[in-house]
């Protein structure tokens, strides 16, 4: 078998995602494929953050704004820089959840893993259209006491959501299904 015949082994990152003033600090850990586009990585970070992607999003490279369609087109591949690489990554505008992304380690994948994949993670994201991190911890604090005016109103919102405990099953299926994907779709290469 000739070096062309050899098929080319994935390079993969681990991606760090911080939502950005959270106490306790809420993230994940994940690694994703470095071919992947940022729009895929706005995939995956919906997936880990249990949110429905209902709403506008955008990257942040230093000063640069990176919008869906432009998104669509940029994969990790074109931000990594040696060592770590940050971006910003904002979702929903209005409650303006932001997040720092950090992916570090780029290194060849093991071939009998499936990618993206959930490595650790630590505290349930907020339910979405809660007021982001202000309206989130008024929210908690409503739930908290059951005299506060509006304990009731945030007992329907927030449903069984707790807090303190992390389901980290649900993340690694959503993840699972984005790599199987993955898979079943032919990866396609950019013109250069």
């Amino acid at each position: 078998m000739s070096a062309e015949d050899k098929p080319q082994t994935e390079t993969i990152a681990t991606l760090r995602i911080d939502l950005i003033d959270s106490d306790p600090p809420i993230w994940r850990e994940i690694e994703v494929p470095v071919a992947m586009t940022l729009k895929q990585l706005h995939g995956i970070i919906q997936a880990a953050m249990d949110w429905e992607d209902a709403h506008l999003w955008e990257f942040t490279l230093g000063r640069e704004r990176i919008g869906s369609s432009r998104a669509a087109r940029l994969t990790l591949q074109d931000l990594l820089r040696p060592r770590t690489t940050r971006l910003d990554y904002t979702y929903d505008m209005g409650d303006c959840w932001e997040h720092q992304l950090t992916l570090t380690k780029p290194r060849p994948a093991d071939p009998a893993l499936a990618y993206p994949r959930y490595i650790a993670g630590a505290n349930p994201a907020p339910p979405e259209d809660c007021g982001g991190i202000p309206g989130f911890y008024a929210q908690l604090e409503a739930l908290a006491d059951p005299n506060h005016p509006d304990h009731e109103n945030a007992k329907d919102w927030f449903g069984d959501y707790d807090p303190n405990r992390l389901d980290e099953q649900p993340i690694k299926d959503r993840l699972a299904r984005i790599a199987n994907r993955r898979r079943t779709t032919p990866a396609t290469t950019k013109p250069r």
